[in-house]
């Protein structure tokens, strides 16, 4: 099991790298700052950040490897009588400077718990990528939706659909009725079982994060250069405030990190810099917006 562990942190920074790397590229302009940081009881991480690109509004790509006594709070939301924790994981969220291209969000994580004489009784994989566009390219959808079913098909051909209706049903504003994007995949408490070992759901999870740049990347590359209006800029951020809804009222993992004194900066630094909470704004009927709008209150099977 350490050698898992271990062999899942080297990915995820490998992962980081990766990513940064080819974000930069893309930009042409901007790079990377990197910020290293301790947690207060145990681990730390590896928060990398890029503004005011050339493509790139905002990119926080960041690895943590956290460990120490399981906060109390973090034990009742759990309903578990565990002593100790050890999490890993890499998260990242990308803001494109144009509304025509969509922003992004990922994640993998590695959890494990162990008992009062560091017995490990518990350990799962979990993570998924979604795509968050202002305007509908249906192509783009598509494009998102086939690399991460290729990606999941190499282990087995289930695991999409259960992992995109997951991803449809947990990514949504509930207190809007609306799905913050047009999904992808969502994987949580994958444990070992009767049909996959904690092998598996490492190969797995980490075929999924080798899917995020292809997924995504030629996306933003098509979409980078488009014209655009102020009226369609206003958009952006009007949807951008449906997006830091999400992630201050629903996201799992911001509570998570907040509730294990994780380092605050850095799990908030998917929030966008540009982002607006107009009251009451409607959209016009047979609109651009109006079409997105109707996607996000009901999910698409896209690969159908």
């Amino acid at each position: 099991m350490a050698d898992l562990k271990d062999r899942f942190v080297d990915f995820i920074r490998g992962l980081q790298d990766e990513i940064c790397q080819a974000i930069e590229e893309l930009d042409g302009l901007a790079t990377f700052q990197e910020d290293l940081w301790d947690r207060p009881g145990g681990g730390g991480g590896r928060s990398r950040v890029l503004s005011n690109g050339k493509v790139f509004e905002k990119a926080g790509v960041s690895t943590s490897i956290v460990h120490g006594e399981m906060p109390e709070a973090l034990k009742k939301n759990m309903k578990t009588e565990g002593s100790k924790f050890f999490a890993c994981g890499i998260s990242l969220v990308i803001h494109p400077e144009n509304p025509m291209a969509p922003t992004t969000h990922a994640n993998f994580r590695f959890f494990e718990m162990y008992d009062k004489n560091d017995t490990i009784i518990d350990a799962w994989f979990g993570g998924g990528s979604d795509l968050t566009p202002y305007y509908l390219f249906e192509e783009d959808a598509i494009h998102f939706h086939a690399e991460q079913k290729k990606a999941a098909d190499k282990h087995d051909s289930a695991l999409y659909p259960r992992f995109k209706k997951a991803c449809d049903d947990y990514f949504r504003n509930h207190h809007r009725d609306e799905g913050r994007g047009i999904g992808g995949t969502f994987f949580d408490y994958c444990k070992a079982n009767e049909n996959h070992s904690l092998e598996d759901w490492y190969n797995f999870t980490t075929d999924m994060g080798k899917s995020f740049l292809p997924s995504y990347l030629p996306i933003v590359a098509k979409r980078k250069d488009q014209s655009y209006t102020d009226d369609q800029r206003y958009w952006q951020e009007l949807r951008r405030g449906r997006y830091v809804e999400f992630n201050l009222v629903h996201d799992r993992g911001t509570l998570f990190g907040l509730r294990t004194n994780g380092r605050t900066e850095s799990i908030l630094m998917s929030l966008p810099p540009r982002v607006r909470w107009d009251y009451n704004v409607q959209v016009e009927e047979g609109s651009p917006e109006a079409e997105l709008i109707a996607v996000l209150k009901e999910p698409k099977n896209w690969l159908n």
